[in-house]
């Protein structure tokens, strides 16, 4: 028997980080109503003391006591057990460079409060939908010179260096480096990198491919910008 959306999600656990109680308990209820197991966390020491790789996704506050939502998504996407783990900011900061921040270090999505707990709900079914769907390449691994990619593995290496980077840097490298020499408008980048139904701005195409050119290196060069067209990996 083929098993609904639903049934498939009660096998997913979210951690749910904010120092207001009262916010974090509605948003358990809920998310446990539409059959999520749901743990949370009052701080993001709190949550550095839990064993983090069991979680599917984080929704995580940005302004909380000590330490940052932004601190805690940071030590996160740099450690390698949990680098993986989609993080949604949830916050009451309603600016882009908050929101760019946030995406810079690989926060999957990005929900201003005051929010609908119907918008929580439809934004974590689309990232979790969205990671649970591997890079469709054709194939396992893609190699260009000094950079290695395998796409089963879900790395990437450099000169024999492995090089760490959020999901969507990773799928905008794989994307380019599978269609070389194709040039992909935003809007293209933006459909096929983040879900439709999450709303992103096109500055953010800009951010990972300035973050990915970096850590490319001697290669960053290779990913060639046409003005008023968009980005191509050319070798």
């Amino acid at each position: 028997m083929q098993k609904t959306e639903t049934q498939m999600e009660q096998k997913q656990r979210i951690l749910v980080v904010d120092d207001e109680e009262t916010l974090c308990e509605a948003l358990r209820f809920n998310l446990e109503e539409e059959g999520y197991s749901v743990d949370v966390a009052f701080s993001a020491e709190e949550a550095l003391a839990l064993n983090l790789t069991d979680y599917s996704l984080i929704l995580l506050d940005i302004m909380m006591e000590e330490m940052s939502g932004t601190t805690l998504a940071s030590i996160l996407k740099k450690r390698q057990d949990t680098s993986r783990i989609p993080i949604i900011f949830c916050t009451a900061k309603d600016n882009e460079d908050d929101m760019v921040n946030g995406l810079n270090i690989g926060v999957d999505d990005y929900i201003t409060k005051p929010y609908s707990i119907r918008n929580v709900i439809a934004r974590i079914r689309a990232v979790l939908r969205r990671c649970s769907q591997p890079v469709s390449t054709g194939q396992s691994d893609i190699i260009y010179k000094g950079i290695h990619i395998s796409t089963i593995e879900k790395n990437c290496s450099i000169d024999g260096k492995d090089i760490r980077m959020p999901r969507k840097e990773f799928e905008l490298l794989v994307l380019m480096l599978s269609n070389p020499g194709r040039v992909f408008s935003r809007e293209e980048l933006l459909k096929k990198i983040w879900p439709e139904e999450v709303v992103v701005l096109d500055r953010v195409i800009d951010v990972n491919i300035t973050r990915l050119r970096s850590k490319l290196g001697v290669y960053g060069k290779n990913i060639v910008t046409r003005s008023g067209y968009g980005y191509g990996f050319f070798k």
